[in-house]
């Protein structure tokens, strides 16, 4: 009895715990297409306002619901291919529909990212605008370096052909 009762009492607590994790997930969904425009992390140094905070939240809502029903069309599309039977003419129509769409998206996807990322800097001061600069710059020699220790520690990891073998 006692078992059922932990087990029942672990269930409750579990999906009570849902809506928070789902919660939790809701307030990223957000910060991803901040991330997507400023990168990320560097967002959060700036010091922005509570003015700031809300235009840039502002730009990228209308900069996501733009992009909404070209994606929608995407996935329509990817359905369309998977739907569709391998060696069969409707097979090759929705590829080649599928491969404009995904270069239409890509193109679209690329160019929305640098408008948002322009409406954005505008609405920073030249301080913030200099923070984010050296933020960048910062950010760039830091993946350099990692980069360069994880290429030194791949090839230190291998062994040495020119060793003699015992």
């Amino acid at each position: 009895m006692r078992k059922t009762y932990f087990l029942s009492a672990v269930l409750v607590t579990a999906l009570g715990c849902a809506p928070l994790a789902f919660a939790q997930q809701a307030g990223h969904a957000w910060r991803g297409h901040h991330d997507m425009a400023m990168g990320g992390h560097m967002y959060d140094q700036l010091n922005l306002s509570d003015a700031q905070r809300a235009q840039i939240k502002q730009l990228t809502r209308q900069n996501f619901a733009r992009a909404k029903p070209q994606m929608q069309a995407l996935r329509q599309a990817r359905q369309a291919f998977e739907s569709a039977a391998p060696g069969t003419a409707a097979y090759q129509t929705a590829a080649s529909n599928l491969a404009e769409a995904e270069a239409d998206a890509a193109r679209t996807r690329t160019t929305n990212r640098a408008n948002l990322r322009t409406q954005i800097y505008q609405v920073l001061t030249p301080a913030q605008r200099t923070q984010l600069a050296s933020l960048r710059t910062q950010h760039k020699a830091q993946m350099q370096q990692w980069r360069e220790s994880h290429m030194q520690g791949g090839d230190a990891a291998a062994p040495n052909s020119s060793a003699p073998t015992q």
